[in-house]
């Protein structure tokens, strides 16, 4: 039952919220595409958290709140010795998945990254596992499926017509508000329950985008989905250990969130919910870049051959692209760390001319200290193509277009280069399947011992055996003893 308060002055919940539940609730997913999709941003998420714990900046925030204070029955966090309790977890999974900016990503009047919900998702799941005692049945890895599944569509459909971005407000609000409505149901919450949590989740309103733009870009966008992630478990125990809800969280007048935070207007729902978002994920698979820049530098590496013999010739450079990406990415003047450049166009542009490649180190100071790559930013103009923009927002599209061209002093020019759909879009999804899962067993290898490493791989690339196993067993096989 929901604890809102029995009071007949009360409204009834926004009907936003209660569709969320129902569907939550409800909801049967039956798509077989659906899960399998699924399986794959799973695999993905692992292979991205893996890499992260390569990078000091990322491994000095892992672990409990206060060192020394771990909990030795807690959840597993990928990767590593910790074991955590579930909010703490949480943050430790998203902030590992998001780090590196190569999980999945979900382009509409709204952006985001519908993995960041496996951190509330496999805490959530693998604490009601643990704790379950007795004759309760642990929650199966396509129980957890079922649950990415579903934030991913909260989030994705969700975003295609609400742009919190254009009130300046960030796209981690839809992960918290996925990631309690999925979490609250995992723990045995209630319909009303789910409602009540969910309206906790709007209450909180939404954190500013100044971290993901000039001058103030920072690591804060590598930890805020860790962070939305793991208020979302807290606000899910807290509505299972009775906490009341709030039915008019969204649109009760003067201090409603639709009316303070997102200038009166109501949250649309642009379609029912369903399974059609995770079907359509993009996925990131060949170059750790903000999801506009990918097609951007696929073009600047297929002219690296033609132009790195020729850069001190270098007059100019053409990018056309999204009007999405003009507003997100184009940055021009100092790039002072890794998360500022990894959100520039014209630098993930530079390092694919220049070196025809892209990976992470490319981020760090020894590479950007190079000062070919200042030197050809600042020979580069970004402009927006209209139709790029319009085939962007286009739902049978969903492109994230860019072209690239080169002038040299001589008078002489290189072909555009132009690339609509990346790897990881559904339009190449065959091609990118074989890519990702190259990825995840990269990553896999680099982490653990040789046949352990095999053993990991092999259960990810099966199916049945991985959706069959218990969260709690999976999260053991992927972590590492305590030195």
């Amino acid at each position: 039952m929901s604890q809102f308060p029995k009071d007949a002055t009360r409204p009834e919940p926004d009907e936003l919220l209660v569709e969320i539940a129902d569907y939550v609730c409800d909801f049967e997913v039956k798509s077989q595409l659906a899960f399998e999709t699924a399986r794959l941003c799973l695999l993905d998420s692992i292979a991205c958290a893996l890499r992260a714990l390569k990078y000091p900046a990322c491994t000095r925030l892992l672990g409990p709140v206060v060192r020394g204070s771990g909990w030795p029955q807690g959840t597993p966090v990928p990767g590593t010795a910790y074991r955590l309790d579930p909010v703490q977890a949480a943050f430790n999974i998203g902030c590992l998945i998001r780090w590196l900016d190569f999980n999945d990503t979900w382009l509409a009047a709204e952006w985001g990254h519908p993995s960041d919900n496996f951190g509330a998702i496999l805490a959530a799941a693998d604490y009601r596992s643990r704790r379950g005692g007795r004759g309760v049945a642990p929650v199966l890895m396509r129980d957890v499926l079922a649950g990415a599944i579903k934030a991913y569509e909260i989030q994705g459909v969700l975003a295609l017509e609400n742009a919190f971005n254009r009130v300046g407000l960030d796209h981690v609000l839809l992960v918290r508000v996925a990631s309690t409505a999925v979490a609250t149901r995992l723990l045995g919450g209630s319909r009303g329950q789910v409602i009540d949590a969910v309206s906790q989740a709007w209450l909180d309103g939404d954190t500013l985008r100044a971290y993901r733009h000039a001058p103030n870009a920072g690591s804060r966008k590598s930890w805020a989905a860790g962070d939305a992630t793991s208020r979302a478990v807290r606000l899910a125990l807290l509505s299972l250990a009775g906490e009341m809800g709030y039915p008019g969280a969204l649109s009760t007048p003067n201090w409603g969130f639709c009316e303070v935070l997102f200038g009166g207007k109501p949250v649309v729902v642009a379609r029912a919910f369903g399974s059609y978002v995770v079907e359509n994920i993009l996925f990131k698979i060949s170059y750790p870049a903000e999801f506009h820049a990918q097609t951007a530098v696929e073009a600047a590496i297929a002219l690296h051959p033609q132009v790195a013999p020729r850069l001190d010739d270098v007059k100019r450079v053409r990018i056309q692209t999204q009007e999405a990406a003009m507003r997100t990415i184009d940055k021009h003047g100092p790039l002072h760390h890794p998360e500022d450049r990894d959100h520039c166009l014209q630098y993930m542009t530079a390092i694919g001319l220049i070196f025809g490649r892209l990976d992470a180190d490319h981020y760090e100071d020894a590479t950007a200290s190079d000062p070919r790559i200042d030197a050809l930013r600042a020979k580069m103009e970004a402009v927006e193509n209209r139709q790029f923009s319009i085939d962007y927002l286009d739902p049978e599209k969903r492109s994230i277009a860019n072209s690239v061209q080169v002038f040299f002093r001589d008078g002489t020019s290189t072909n555009p280069v132009e690339v609509h759909f990346p790897i990881g879009h559904r339009f190449r999804r065959a091609e990118g399947v074989r890519l990702l899962m190259n990825k995840f067993e990269e990553s896999v290898r680099a982490r653990y011992g040789a046949v352990h490493a095999a053993r990991i791989c092999e259960l990810g690339f099966d199916g049945g055996r991985l959706e069959a196993m218990p969260v709690n067993v999976f999260l053991d096989f992927l972590a590492v003893p305590a030195d």
